[in-house]
């Protein structure tokens, strides 16, 4: 018995040796495999560095050792180098139509406004709750007379409505004059006017948005009730509308389109809104103000190329019939 376990147990030691060296022969074929697929992608990608600490069998990324250079292949497919197409401009803004609405501002939007005007600006001023803004009006002032007329005294000086203009630097300037010219029957001298008006003030703040305001409407009744001033119309009042809008829109500025915000349906200012047909009360001086917070443009939205040419003003024409001042 005991030749036979002597014969048994050479045996088994034969059979290990046999396992191990086949196991050994499996494990280089294993390793010269994965050796020639790793030898045949570098030959394919010259730029892989063969002394990288990572190899990446999956295509997907790789963390590059000392000496080795990432791979500039896109990830997943996509080409991360492809520039982002820029999105469209905006339109440019059309100074034919009156300013449309915006989102609303508080009245620090005003702090550096300047508000050019007769007695209606001087009450809005008042009774609109604003609370700031430069106050340049003068009653009885005309688009006539800017440039002439020594309306203002500040700091006991005697100055024009364009001369006290200059004295501080603006962001925005509110231009509101028309109704004490309505008894002037000259539209061609009331748009030159207002042409002129326009490039005084842009040569004077030409970094400014300059806002035409359009006649609110008036009550006629209350009017010959009160004054009796019978070229105090409506009608008359639209043309010069029409004429200031066609200014803003040559002068490419912007056109607010009060009249239609404050007339009701006989295309005229309610009784309620005003004592005498022409200057408004508080509760319409805010509704005034409320409209002025909800129509802003911005300075660079209007002129994305640089604020326009600056024009030199040609000299205002000398009306030589009555404008009507005295009554706004």
């Amino acid at each position: 018995m005991s030749g036979y376990r002597g014969k048994h147990t050479a045996q088994n030691r034969r059979n290990a040796v046999r396992w191990a060296v086949g196991a050994a022969v499996v494990l280089a074929l294993l390793a010269g495999a994965v050796f020639l697929m790793r030898t045949s992608r570098r030959a394919a990608d010259p730029d892989r560095s063969i002394g990288s600490s990572s190899e990446v069998l999956d295509g997907v990324g790789s963390t590059s050792g000392s000496g080795s250079s990432a791979s500039s292949e896109p990830t997943h497919g996509l080409d991360v180098s492809a520039s982002v197409p820029e999105a469209d401009p905006p339109p440019p803004y059309d100074f034919s139509q009156p300013a449309p609405e915006s989102e609303g501002v508080d009245n620090s939007y005003f702090d550096d406004a300047a508000f050019v005007g007769d007695s209606r600006t001087d009450g809005f001023m008042l009774y609109s709750g604003i609370g700031t803004g430069k106050n340049l009006t003068s009653n009885g002032l005309s688009i006539f007379r800017l440039g002439s007329k020594k309306a203002l005294t500040i700091g006991g000086e005697k100055y024009t409505l364009l001369e006290a203009l200059a004295l501080e630097r603006y962001g925005k300037v509110y231009l509101s004059l028309g109704v004490n010219e309505l008894g002037y029957h000259n539209d061609k001298g009331f748009y030159d006017s207002y042409c002129a008006a326009i490039d005084e003030i842009r040569n004077l703040q030409p970094e400014a948005v300059i806002y035409i305001q359009g006649l609110i409407p008036l009550n006629e009744g209350q009017i010959m009730a009160a004054s009796g001033n019978e070229y105090l119309t409506n009608e008359h009042l639209r043309a010069y509308n029409e004429l200031m809008r066609q200014a803003a829109e040559e002068k490419q500025v912007v056109f607010l389109d009060l009249y239609n915000e404050f007339a009701d349906e006989n295309n005229e200012l309610p009784e309620g809104a005003s004592r005498d047909g022409v200057h408004l009360g508080k509760e319409y001086c805010q509704r005034w103000l409320a409209y002025l917070k909800t129509h802003t443009v911005a300075f660079d939205t209007l002129y994305p190329d640089g604020p326009p040419v600056v024009e030199t003003p040609e000299p205002e024409p000398d009306p030589t019939t009555v404008d009507g001042s005295g009554d706004g």
